[in-house]
């Protein structure tokens, strides 16, 4: 109190003496600190902990030089150098290069395993059935991309380059060097290219995404229509300048035909969905899940579109002899079919010589695509205002036709598949009851509930994820994952059921044999829900995880993808989800921010390369962005 008082009476005295005098006495000027001043300002161990941080991470990235595994020597590296890119620039880019070094021999290494597997099968059984192993070299050239753009172009290069030496090692017939690329197919630099970009735009970073796609969007392809689909949903404007740039490079091309029209029309009415036709009429699709735009299409691209398409549509058609086109008359024809009704809403001007083009086609086309009922034609363009079909009663409809039981297997199968569409659970479930295959009546219940508690997360339904959990016909690693996420919805909702939620997680975990790498991870999950009630419990069981986990040869801890799959004869579907609750970043992030010591004398237990340097990165990283 005696100091306050003193400052007070300091403070009157200055204000009754004269101004002349209270102003001979400036404050002294306020020097700019720095952030690490700051930072020690406001908690003095932050740069202890920082420069802790560091050495963590320089320590484990010269100690991935010779990890057994070549993919993690690769990743470890690559990830170091990201995190050190604000702090040491130079280690880092060398870091990276080390990265890419080590990356390319552990892809050289796979593709060697995947060959020899490939010819023991063909040697066996005259065929062969293997899903191959992902590569690591696109996961440092994105971190590198990120980071410089000089840089990723470095290693796109090589990957380039190296795609072509692998090529003519195996003696893969390629194409001349100096040819034209085959209209509206992606060349393997294209692809790659536009990988990156889209990788990139995954991150937030649409900037450094655009500048690595530019070189790849001057044709008309797949992979060039489903980025600018990509770029819609964050810069609108931005991806439509870049369409119309493609537009107008299609109008010039001679090579254009109707699958550059069918291409282009999926950017304005069914981004994802991308459909050609050959010379014989038959059709292929492919899709992706790609976000819609929640911006209006302007009406100016919409016309441009349609003022191209009319144009390539319209062009004379050569004698099937001499046509090189990929549509050919047929082709040609199911696309205007297709595409004919959007002409007649959007560009009715042009919709008389379009229908004038198709009679001329007719003689040329199959009876199946003549008749109008093929469904390929709507698929994706129903209007709003048309009466969707019932594509459950479709394939019921075939079941007279049927011969024998497995053939109204696969027809009850088709059904369930599109109710399950049609988020009919009950429905579907219904069908497959009808299946008289035993097997195949199981595996088809599993993948259904599968498929419904994805859903159910997606829409943190989380009475639905616990009745799922209770009583679908899951795995023990599903039903965990159900009630995990059950228990993190309500979280802030309903704390007790959350809690009940995550004690029938931790006993469905129980139930998982010692020896499956499912139980680590089942366990992990338990664990990273739980710190969000209980620290102290979750301190106190890592050892047990840990334990868990030593006694496990495949546990990475990196293995958040959970699988449903069902395979029935000619009929293959499977479904893929992700959750961080399975990751050791996530709880070795939350840990370190609490005490970054005792975390790292944790991850320091595990026995597995992979899992200690994932935590120990994880725990580098919460210190190093940590914002102050």
């Amino acid at each position: 109190m005696m100091n306050w008082s003193l400052r007070v009476g300091a403070i009157v005295l200055c204000v009754s003496l004269s101004g002349s005098l209270c102003a001979q006495t400036p404050a002294p000027k306020q020097r700019k600190q720095s952030p690490a001043a700051v930072r020690t300002a406001a908690d003095p161990l932050a740069e202890t902990r920082r420069a802790n941080a560091i050495s963590l991470i320089n320590s484990l990235a010269d100690d991935a030089r010779g990890f057994h595994d070549a993919q993690l020597r690769a990743r470890v590296q690559a990830r170091a150098a990201d995190a050190l890119w604000d702090i040491d620039k130079e280690r880092a880019k060398t870091l990276f290069r080390r990265a890419w070094d080590a990356a390319e021999a552990a892809d050289r290494e796979a593709q060697r395993r995947e060959d020899a597997e490939r010819e023991r099968q063909m040697n066996e059984h005259g065929s062969f059935v293997m899903s191959g192993s992902p590569r690591v070299r696109p996961e440092v050239l994105r971190l590198a991309a990120k980071r410089d753009r000089a840089l990723g172009e470095e290693f796109l290069k090589n990957l380039d380059e190296a795609k072509k030496q692998e090529a003519d090692a195996t003696q893969t017939p390629t194409p001349n060097a100096d040819a034209p690329p085959a209209t509206n197919e992606a060349t393997a630099a294209e692809t790659h290219r536009l990988r990156l970009a889209r990788e990139l735009l995954e991150t937030g970073d649409a900037e450094r995404a655009k500048q690595f796609a530019l070189p790849a969007l001057n044709r008309v392809t797949v992979p060039a229509l489903q980025f600018l689909s990509a770029l819609r949903t964050s810069v609108p404007m931005d991806a439509d300048s870049l369409y119309s740039n493609l537009l107008a490079r299609a109008v010039s091309d001679p090579a254009s035909d109707a699958n550059t029209v069918s291409l282009l029309s999926s950017y304005l009415f069914t981004p994802g969905l991308f459909i050609t036709v050959d010379h014989g009429g038959g059709w292929s699709s492919q899709s992706d899940r790609a976000p819609a735009s929640s911006t209006e299409m302007p009406a100016d691209v919409r016309t441009s579109f349609f003022n191209v398409a009319a144009q390539v549509l319209l062009r004379p058609l050569p004698p099937p002899d001499q046509d090189h086109t990929t549509s050919g008359r047929v082709g040609t024809y199911v696309i205007i079919a297709r595409l004919l009704p959007l002409f007649e809403q959007y560009a009715a001007d042009k919709a008389p010589l379009l229908r004038t083009q198709l009679a001329a086609l007719t003689p040329d086309a199959p009876d199946n695509w003549r008749t109008g009922r093929e469904a390929m034609l709507t698929e994706g363009l129903r209007s709003a205002n048309e009466p969707a079909r019932d594509a459950v009663q479709d394939a019921l409809d075939r079941l007279p036709q049927a011969k024998n039981s497995d053939e109204r297997d696969q027809i009850y199968v088709v059904a369930a598949f599109a109710a399950q569409r049609k988020n009919d659970l009950p429905r579907a479930h219904d069908l497959a009851e009808k299946i008289s295959d035993a097997d195949l009546r199981r595996q088809l219940r599993a993948y259904l509930d599968f498929v419904a508690v994805m859903r159910a997360a997606d829409k943190k339904d989380a009475n639905e994820l616990l009745r799922l959990a209770a009583d679908g016909e899951l795995t023990h690693i599903q039903r965990v994952f159900a009630y995990t996420q059950a228990a993190r919805i309500l979280l802030k909702t309903d704390r007790a059921r959350a809690l009940d939620a995550l004690d029938n997680a931790g006993k469905e975990a129980q139930r998982i044999d010692g020896t499956d790498p499912d139980r680590a991870r089942a366990m992990l999950a338990v664990l990273t829900q739980t710190y969000e009630f209980d620290h102290t419990r979750v301190w106190e069981q890592l050892p047990e995880l840990v334990k868990t986990a030593n006694a496990l040869d495949d546990f990475t801890g990196e293995d958040g993808r959970l699988i449903g799959q069902f395979r029935g004869k000619g009929f293959v579907s499977i479904n893929s989800t992700t959750s961080d609750s399975f990751d050791l970043t996530g709880i070795f992030t939350q840990l370190a921010r609490e005490d970054m010591n005792r975390a790292v004398e944790i991850a320091r237990t595990f026995n597995g390369e992979a899992p200690r340097a994932t935590a120990t990165l994880a725990i580098a990283r919460a210190v190093l962005d940590r914002k102050q």
